[in-house]
């Protein structure tokens, strides 16, 4: 779907089916190097042919016809080409063969790709997730209109150069609305879901293969931030004479305390309340994101509280465990939150799951299988982002080692004097 492209026409002879003396001619249509050719239901003998100039010789009444008709099947050719350019769609020798013989052959663009992603994913996937999707079109499109000078392309054009095109094109690319530009694991992830789209048109039989197949992604080491157990500590005895950021610290505090994601905190309710095999208060849930029941055990600072807001005006009239508000002012206020004790982190909902899988959890010795069930991770290999090794339980660990290596020491030096008496 490029502006310019190599085009040529060429008439030819087929001498392989040369019969009685005369040879068929063939239009050979070239387009970028890539050659389509096609009968034009005439022959000729190949001592009177052109093969240079590819036309007949001489100036007998049959040649002068048939150059002629050459002519004019040339610039038809032509206006196929003209027409296909104008319209800013695909071109190849292919089509243009196809446009002048009136054969419509259906060829699926990236906007078409997309349409029938969102009309099926819709239901499926989760609101952020889609919104990440419509952030990767939008730039998808704006690349191909900077690169191509058009507003959509075939998929049977997008190729390797294409993929690493884009990849450029991210990297390189300036927000006009005063936004940091992306970083690598950011492009990644743009190029992630383009791969998702191109497998979807691969399984749906509109690409033969995905050109992704030869691409390799690199993504960087990311050290997740989690609140230690001071800074948590710290919010839990922080008192706000403001309702909402005290809701919203409580809230936060509870997501500490159980690793639920905020959009399943909003929607819980007290059906998801149940007594578990141990005769404690379990939360049951399906999480959004990955569809898995949750069945986690409640911490007492959790069942606190969920206590404290059990009369909630606003949880009351909507039926649910908290009283919510949307994930955008949530994080908002939590920047406040962040300011007002003194927390120097990017304070943000999903910290507190960070800090339940690593502070609260396995910091704590909780096995990574129990963590990973409690998060509602469908692989462990997701559950091990978390598993980092914080300073202070290197420091407990070693304690104990110094202290079983000493008692070690000391007993052998016992036995031996012992040994000696005896």
């Amino acid at each position: 779907m490029r502006n310019t492209h190599t085009f040529t026409v060429k008439f030819i002879l087929r001498m392989n089916k040369f019969r009685n003396h005369r040879a068929p001619i063939y239009a050979r249509i070239s387009v970028d190097g890539v050659r389509k050719e096609m009968a034009i239901k005439e022959t000729i003998d190949p001592d009177e042919w052109d093969n240079e100039i590819g036309k007949a010789r001489g100036n007998r009444p049959e040649s002068r016809s048939l150059n002629i008709r050459l002519v004019r099947i040339k610039s038809e050719l032509m206006q196929c080409y003209q027409d296909l350019r104008m319209q800013h769609k695909l071109i190849t020798a292919d089509k243009i063969k196809n446009l002048y013989l009136g054969i419509e052959v259906e060829q699926f663009s990236l906007s078409k790709l997309i349409d029938y992603h969102e009309t099926t994913a819709s239901g499926t996937l989760a609101p952020g997730t889609l919104k990440n999707y419509f952030t990767t079109q939008k730039y998808l499109f704006e690349f191909i209109r900077k690169r191509y000078k058009t507003s959509d392309i075939y998929l049977s054009e997008i190729n390797y150069q294409f993929i690493t095109e884009f990849e450029y094109f991210l990297r390189s690319h300036q927000p006009a609305d005063h936004q940091k530009p992306m970083r690598n694991n950011g492009v990644m992830k743009h190029m992630e879901r383009f791969r998702k789209l191109l497998h979807l048109a691969k399984r749906l039989e509109w690409l033969v293969r995905n050109p992704f197949e030869s691409y390799q992604f690199h993504f960087e080491p990311v050290d997740r931030g989690y609140l230690t157990a001071l800074e948590l500590d710290s919010l839990e005895q922080k008192n706000f004479s403001i309702e909402r950021l005290q809701i919203v610290c409580d809230l936060f505090v509870f997501g500490c305390y159980t690793g639920v994601a905020y959009v399943d905190i909003a929607k819980l309710t007290p059906d998801n309340l149940r007594i578990g095999i141990d005769s404690h208060r379990w939360l049951h849930y399906d999480r959004t994101k990955t569809k898995q029941l949750v069945s986690l055990p409640l911490l007492p600072k959790a069942l606190e509280i969920i206590k404290k807001y059990q009369e909630h005006p606003k949880a009351l009239q909507r039926g649910t465990l908290f009283p919510v508000m949307t994930n955008q002012k949530l994080n908002g206020y939590l920047k406040e939150i962040a300011d007002l004790t003194g927390i120097d982190k990017n304070l943000t909902f999903h910290l507190a799951r960070h800090t339940f899988a690593t502070t609260v959890t396995l910091s704590n010795n909780v096995p990574i299988e129990t963590v990973s069930k409690m998060l509602g991770h469908t692989k462990i290999a997701t559950t091990q982002i978390y598993a980092r090794v914080i300073e202070t339980k290197i420091s407990h660990d070693m304690e104990k080692l110094r202290e079983n290596l000493n008692q070690t020491s000391t007993n052998f030096m016992l036995n031996k004097k012992s040994s000696k008496l005896g």
